[in-house]
């Protein structure tokens, strides 16, 4: 058995769906990616998963056990790490460390050895009775995975882990997951930055509360077929406004400090992007055709799917 798996796994809420009939597995020490807009049902779907909230229909099981009926048992097997809420401000490093062995039963010896473990993985050592708030959020973020994972959990559930931390931290957390998962942990993560996506074996894309893709990184930039080009220009942001409407133009967005393009015909792409622009008084520094990023894919996914929910 998988240690994750779902079929039709549904959550309403009133009138409004905000899961609606997903469906996949969760293979042994993969690194499963869990993406998409605002809105779109990644954390009622781990709040699901980790039994914290009922599903309304379909089945699922976590480590096998069912999502509906052994919530608790479900709690007790996983390792859950949330942005909005993984550590007491208001307690030290070792208070904290210590609260979280007394609920997962982590006692003698084990606590000792899980205690070191911790305070060594967050660089933490030296720190033990500073308050968790008082922390840089690089180390915060560390000592929140390792009080998540104190009792060894074989699935670890991450819910946008890293929002707000700084590329070098993000870095050298997702280092940490990438040898929990080598070593046979399952880690199950959402996220909304696209180079963290690239960390993961599979990427599943919600939209809606609809489950629109769900295949490796690769695979899932190979599906786009609409030519994409990058493009630099003395002002991004107008060129965009100048080619959003333009005629022949699928998509044109922001990707740092240059445009991406995406037209529905290559041969006569480039010249409609140059009158398009000549037409607003811009020119084009240089243009040229380049493979799609997994940005661009979600972009595309989304809009086939209608769009992301607004507001």
């Amino acid at each position: 058995m998988n240690p994750v798996e779902v079929e039709g796994l549904t959550r309403r809420f009133g009138d409004f769906t905000a899961v609606d009939g997903v469906t996949f597995r969760v293979r042994r020490g993969e690194i499963f990616g869990f993406l998409g807009p605002n809105g779109a049902g990644k954390t009622t779907t781990i709040k699901m998963l980790t039994g914290l909230l009922p599903p309304s229909e379909g089945t699922g099981r976590v480590a096998g056990l069912d999502v509906r009926a052994e919530r608790d048992g479900i709690r007790e097997r996983i390792g859950y790490m949330s942005q909005k809420f993984s550590l007491y401000a208001d307690l030290t490093v070792h208070e904290n460390i210590e609260l979280f062995a007394g609920l997962y039963g982590v006692v003698g010896t084990r606590y000792e050895e899980r205690r070191a473990w911790v305070l060594e993985m967050s660089e933490l050592a030296d720190a033990v009775d500073r308050l968790a708030g008082e922390l840089p959020l690089g180390w915060k973020q560390r000592l929140a995975l390792g009080c998540a994972t104190l009792h060894e959990p074989s699935i670890l559930f991450l819910d946008e882990p890293t929002s707000g931390v700084d590329p070098v931290a993000r870095r050298r957390f997702w280092d940490l997951i990438a040898a929990m998962s080598e070593a046979g942990t399952t880690v199950f993560v959402s996220t909304h930055y696209m180079e963290e996506a690239e960390y993961c074996h599979r990427l599943a894309l919600l939209n809606r509360g609809r489950l629109i893709a769900l295949d490796t990184p690769r695979a899932l930039r190979a599906r786009t077929v609409d030519p994409i080009f990058r493009l630099e220009t003395e002002d991004a942001p107008r060129a965009v406004q100048a080619l959003v409407h333009a005629p022949g133009m699928v998509e044109a967005a922001m990707y740092g400090r240059d445009v991406h393009v995406t037209v529905e015909n290559e041969t006569t792409g480039v010249d409609t992007v140059r009158a398009a622009l000549a037409g607003e008084g811009l020119s084009v520094a240089s243009i040229e055709r380049v493979e799609p990023s997994l940005e661009d894919v979600f972009t595309a996914l989304v809009r086939a799917e209608g769009g992301a929910v607004v507001g």
